[in-house]
């Protein structure tokens, strides 16, 4: 099917279908049951960029940018631009020990219930099969249809298949290649790197300030609607539960193209029987419309809508690179937990290496995730926000690009989930002393009633007492541990 095929078809469905591309009738569309049970999801970065492995996946444009540390690098480790350009990595992309269904079985064992791989970086490498750009890693690099391998991984394991596309940010991605003699200026190349668009609002000073610009400069009206048309082929293909966007859809000039992706989706999903919901940033979308993403930070507090997360295990960069350093499963366990008390869920990013096997730390940190939720999950997985999300002087830096910091709790400091008349109460750095928990102290006239308290990961009941001051759970072994503990509490 060719583009105007596609314009045509996706028109035909959103005329024929329950939704339409247009605020009012998108809005309202439920968070998927999947996505709100499932609260811990992993995000992979895997491309070509993980060749290079310096300074992080943006590689594709640094390389290009004189007042970046990668352009230096690169012309010291490969040579010119003009002679090296990044198209020249992907002979080295080989993914030789890439294996989706080991993949899938560790994604598993962390206790994940999603996977959402990067169909389409901002380099314009695509990572599955499209018959609208054959830069892609079937025709080249690995020459196998990694989305399609991930997508059956999961089938067999019973998590959702999702999909992230990053392809809006390559209208000007490479520009600024075409700003000195380099290989983004040789036109048999120029349906990789184009368009390539630049100007002064593109440049390396300026292009943060303009797509973060809600009336900043936008793409043409051929590049949107080629946009969309691949967006809705990756939907058709791969039919993902959700698919993530990264940031510059804001641009108001994308709003058209965003509605009619969504009914598009939505409709397709509803003639399927099936629960889907699409991943933003900044004020894309209205509420109800989708689910909201912080980039890498939290909220302070329980948000009335669904949202989530996206991070890395990788401090530094999304993508594998060969300096950088890792966050341990500790602090990870601890976001998680109070990511899910307000409400949100956490997509985990690991980043492959480039003949797809994955770093040891990151190995690891996966590893401490699956064996914690093994014995803590039914405080996580299935369970809805409590009246209020935890108690405690600490709490995580709120906003996006905060969580590489680590929030450091004490004994005081406990966040708390609900399901089926039970609170789960997590003690976030337990001291192996007994708990005071203050939100359930006792309170004359309208007192809540508590059957009976026990340690989530042995199942064992503890002794507890509650006074005006707190209720106070009467320490065992058990309670020296390095991780987070919970207490299951019986409502009466």
């Amino acid at each position: 099917m060719d583009k105007e095929e596609y314009l045509k078809k996706i028109d035909e469905v959103i005329e024929n279908g329950k939704y339409k591309d247009n605020w009012q009738s998108l809005s309202g569309h439920k968070s998927p049951e999947w996505f709100d049970n499932g609260k811990f999801g992993i995000f992979i970065h895997w491309g070509i960029y993980s060749v290079p492995a310096f300074g992080g996946e943006w590689y594709s444009r640094n390389m290009y940018n004189k007042y970046d540390d990668a352009f230096k690098h690169h012309i010291e480790t490969y040579g010119p631009q003009s002679r090296f350009g990044y198209k020249d990595f992907i002979p080295m992309f080989k993914g030789e020990n890439f294996d989706a269904d080991r993949w899938v079985d560790i994604f598993n064992a962390s206790g994940a219930k999603y996977v959402t791989p990067v169909a389409e970086h901002h380099d314009g490498f695509a990572m599955y099969n499209t018959e609208f750009n054959r830069w892609n890693a079937v025709n080249m690099g690995p020459k196998r249809d990694v989305l399609g391998e991930i997508k059956a991984a999961c089938g067999k394991k019973g998590l959702a298949f999702c999909a992230s596309s990053h392809r809006a940010e390559h209208y000007f991605f490479m520009s600024l290649g075409k700003t000195f003699d380099s290989d983004v200026n040789d036109e048999r190349y120029s349906d990789f790197y184009g368009p390539a668009f630049y100007s002064d609002d593109f440049s390396a000073k300026n292009m943060q300030n303009t797509t973060f610009d809600i009336f900043g400069a936008g793409p043409d009206e051929e590049y949107l609607k080629d946009w969309m048309v691949r967006t809705i082929e990756l939907i058709d293909r791969y039919s993902p539960n959700m698919i993530y966007f990264d940031w510059w859809i804001q641009n108001i000039k994308f709003k058209p193209y965003l509605k009619k992706i969504a009914a598009y989706y939505y409709n397709r999903a509803y003639e399927q029987n099936k629960e889907v919901t699409i991943d933003f940033k900044h004020n894309e979308f209205p509420p109800t419309v989708a689910t909201f993403d912080v980039e890498r930070g939290a909220l302070p507090g329980i948000f009335p809508y669904k949202w989530q997360t996206d991070t890395a295990i990788g401090k530094h960069s999304w993508g594998f690179t060969n300096d950088n350093e890792y966050k341990s499963s500790g602090k990870i366990i601890r976001d998680l937990i109070d990511i899910v008390s307000k409400n949100g869920n956490m997509m985990l990013n690991i980043g492959p290496k480039p003949d797809g096997t994955f770093t040891d730390e990151e190995t690891e940190v996966l590893r401490g995730i699956g064996n914690f939720l093994k014995l803590n999950g039914e405080g996580i997985y299935g369970t809805t926000y409590w009246k209020q999300f935890g108690e405690g002087e600490h709490n995580i830096t709120s906003g996006a690009f905060n969580d590489g910091d680590e929030t450091f709790y004490d004994s005081s400091d406990f966040r708390f989930t609900y399901k089926a008349g039970y609170v789960y109460c997590f003690q976030m750095n337990p001291d192996g002393k007994d708990a005071k928990i203050k939100s359930f102290k006792r309170v004359d006239n309208g007192d809540i009633l508590i059957e009976s308290v026990s340690l989530l990961s042995t199942g064992k009941k503890l002794d507890f007492k509650r006074d005006y001051d707190s209720m106070t759970v009467f320490a065992d072994d058990a309670f020296n541990s390095e991780n987070p503990i919970c207490f299951k509490i019986k409502l009466g």
